[in-house]
């Protein structure tokens, strides 16, 4: 589904040699060289840096890795949807999942839907959680999936062109490396936070964060907040490889192995919920219908 040379120039970035390639490919290191001098030529661009100490990604090799890897996990994925296309069932519910759209929250309620729809089933189909795949797989819900979990606001929902079915309001936690020193607490006072580096998504995201960032400004400027794009496994890794703290949600508290996720003592919180398609089809409504009536059990 796509050039097969994109996989030898990922191993190549990876392995910082062609001789580590070739081995990793089971080729010799002459036809990793060839494909790498033959991919350059077909994009017309210099990938590699060869330096006496290895190779090194020039700024077009590291842009082409970036979309290599979202390339190649797009096309696995496609496989994969196709597949479950073939299998369509009207009763199933296709369940996005994702480090940091898990879906224990489902697994938890499903004794109880299963009694009211026992017709419904679940399949899980697994995504990588890339700012790429999130617009389109928001965007085209119901399509390939039905729904995702995890947090929103109206203003992410008008901008990602879904709908969301709160489930809760989650308040918002601090997620920090096991080896910080507030690890060593359960609940965490603002003042605690102070000479802290805190990581909050950019200024229009959610106006729930967006609120307490302005009380942060206006109240705790001894708080120094670091603006951020997109949660993924990445933002989860810098936390706990620096001292900055995370904001995140207690739903996260598996996401990453070595980070605490704490409580604060304060009034901020965010719905968590499903998102699905605006003009959702019967099954989900069945489905959405049941959950509301397990909720106000």
């Amino acid at each position: 589904m796509y050039n097969p040379q994109l996989e030898t120039f990922l191993r190549v970035a990876d392995a910082g040699s062609f001789n580590k390639a070739a081995e990793l490919s089971y080729i010799t290191p002459t036809a990793v060289l060839k494909q790498i001098n033959l991919l350059e030529a077909d994009l017309d661009v210099k990938l590699f840096e060869r330096t006496h100490r290895g190779l090194r990604l020039t700024k077009a090799g590291i842009s082409l890795y970036n979309d290599t890897k979202y390339i190649i996990q797009y096309c696995r994925d496609s496989v994969i949807r196709a597949k479950n296309a073939m299998q369509e069932d009207n009763n199933v519910i296709r369940i996005g999942t994702s480090p940091m759209t898990l879906a224990q929250i489902l697994v938890e309620l499903w004794p109880k839907i299963h009694e009211l729809c026992p017709e419904v089933k679940f399949q899980l189909v697994p995504f990588e959680n890339t700012p790429k795949n999130a617009r389109e797989i928001l965007r085209n819900l119901g399509k390939n999936i039905d729904v995702v979990a995890g947090i929103f606001d109206e203003t992410m929902l008008n901008l990602r062109h879904c709908a969301g079915f709160e489930l809760s309001r989650q308040p918002l936690c601090c997620a920090v490396s096991i080896h910080h020193p507030l690890a060593a607490q359960n609940c965490l006072e603002l003042q605690d936070l102070y000479g802290e580096n805190l990581m909050l998504m950019r200024r229009g995201w959610s106006h729930y964060v967006d609120r307490l960032r302005d009380d942060i400004w206006e109240h705790h400027n001894q708080i120094q907040i670091i603006d951020f794009d997109f949660y993924s496994v990445e933002m989860f890794n810098r936390c706990e490889n620096s001292n900055d703290i995370l904001l995140a949600v207690q739903a996260w508290d598996n996401v990453h192995p070595l980070l605490k996720v704490i409580p604060v003592a304060w009034e901020h919180a965010i719905p968590y919920g499903l998102l699905h398609s605006p003009v959702p089809s019967a099954a989900v409504q069945r489905f959405l219908s049941a959950i509301q009536k397990v909720l106000c059990q």
